[in-house]
């Protein structure tokens, strides 16, 4: 009887696209406290985990999280999408160059905000077996994949049109798995050994642009493989910017209960960044666990002391295109003052022309807010005054500033009131400059 039901499970394994599915219970759990929760894992397998196999993994557990898997033998971390409220789903092509063994340990992993749990399994003991399957009947021993390509796509957005060919083995059926995308794409044999097929992007679509495209052709109980040459993205070469600084280079900003360090990911028709690869050194002191992290952005909040503070921030796209970028700010010790300097001219000076050239000096990297009235000798000439100037700049990091400005009436003895503003860390000081156009 044990001898018939082993022979009826090896049948089972040669049965295709039917896959091995398999749901264990974690032999262990490493949580930081209260969510996130890994509850369960589902791994399926249609040949075991031979070169080719797919795997297809079905994860329940915290939703709104990152969500990964990996396996003893894999070098990649494989990631997984949410489908639906806390179900997150991936799949992965086993290669050449992995080793999976029999009850090899496969490690869960959510990340919500700055918590992480991680839970361990196991692969059930006889699926790698499975994928020994007996030698195919000689009917069949041709079934192959000779070319499996896309059409160019510029742009891969919601009502885009992907459109792919399959060259193999006549009389047979083929379809398309892409990432992130639950059902396959159906090929239809066109002519013999020639397959097409489109699909065309919604807009509730979680494509995932780095993950692997891969197509199957079966017949009989025979299925094949292939992988399209390039992700969907297309061959990423570009790393990431880092940009949106908050603070700013060479801010200064109050002190205060909790201060914010953040900033932005673009990789635009890049593969994303991998929210893994992020590291943040805060003034040489490694945050990364404590901030908020997302593939499109970076939040680190929490108390400051006075003084200068370095930021140091790296990271890698899906594709392994690295990005750092340091800055430096300031945090103010109390009320701070900004003090204005005008170094061109004296207070109820004498310009000539009719440009005049300021030059001044404040805090390195202050707002300056510049407005200039020209007034008048005689009352009526022009009328009362007005205004010939305004201009908001910042100052340079030895706090210089300068500015031109032109009257359009240069009349002898015209005042030109000119007044400066200089803002930093929430303290503004005002100056005032009168100057007189010389006479004759």
């Amino acid at each position: 009887m044990k001898k018939q039901l082993r022979t009826q499970v090896a049948a089972l394994f040669l049965l295709a696209p039917a896959a091995i599915t398999f749901s264990v219970l974690p032999s262990a759990a490493v949580a930081q406290p209260a969510t996130p929760e890994v509850r369960s894992l589902e791994v399926s397998s249609d040949f075991g985990v031979k070169p080719g196999s797919r795997l297809r993994f079905r994860l329940e557990g915290s939703p709104r999280a990152q969500a990964s898997v990996r396996i003893r033998g894999v070098q990649a971390s494989i990631p997984l999408k949410e489908v639906e409220p806390g179900v997150y789903v991936g799949r992965y092509v086993v290669t050449r160059a992995d080793r999976i063994e029999d009850q090899a340990p496969v490690r869960a992993v959510l990340r919500h905000g700055n918590r992480t749990v991680s839970a361990n399994y196991n692969v059930p003991a006889g699926l790698a077996d499975a994928a020994a399957a007996p030698p195919p009947p000689a009917a069949a021993a041709q079934l192959r994949i000779e070319r499996f390509n896309m059409a160019t796509q510029d742009r891969i957005e919601p009502g885009a049109e992907l459109q792919f060919t399959l060259d193999g083995a006549p009389g047979g059926a083929a379809w398309v798995d892409l990432p992130g995308i639950s059902n396959n794409v159906p090929l239809r044999e066109v002519r013999p050994g020639h397959y097409e097929g489109t699909y065309t992007v919604r807009r509730a679509d979680k494509l995932d642009l780095a993950g692997p495209v891969v197509a199957s052709l079966k017949a009989g109980n025979r299925v094949v493989t292939a992988n399209l040459a390039q992700p969907l993205g297309g061959a990423d070469t570009r790393p990431p910017v880092i940009g949106n600084l908050l603070p700013r280079e060479g801010e200064t900003v109050p002190g205060g209960p909790a201060t914010v360090v953040s900033g932005n990911f673009e990789d635009r028709g890049g593969t994303g960044v991998d929210p893994a690869s992020v590291r943040i050194l805060l003034s040489g002191r490694n945050v990364t666990g404590d901030a908020q992290i997302t593939p499109q952005s970076f939040a680190y909040r929490g108390p400051l002391p006075p003084g200068r503070h370095t930021v140091d921030v790296t990271a890698k796209d899906r594709a392994g295109n690295a990005v750092r970028r340091s800055w430096s700010f300031d945090i103010a010790s109390g009320p701070a003052t900004v003090p204005i300097q005008i170094l061109s001219h004296q207070n109820n000076g004498q310009v000539d022309g009719a440009t005049t050239h300021v030059r001044g000096r404040t805090a390195p990297f202050a707002s300056v807010n510049v407005k200039v009235h020209a007034v008048p000798p005689v009352v009526g000439q022009f009328g009362v005054a007005q205004q010939v100037f305004a201009q908001t700049m910042q100052a340079d990091a030895n706090g210089n500033f300068e500015f031109n400005f032109n009257s359009p009436f240069p009349v002898p003895g015209t005042r030109y009131e000119v007044l400066v503003t200089a803002s930093k860390a929430d303290v503004t000081t005002e100056s005032k400059l009168v100057l007189f156009q010389r006479q004759g």
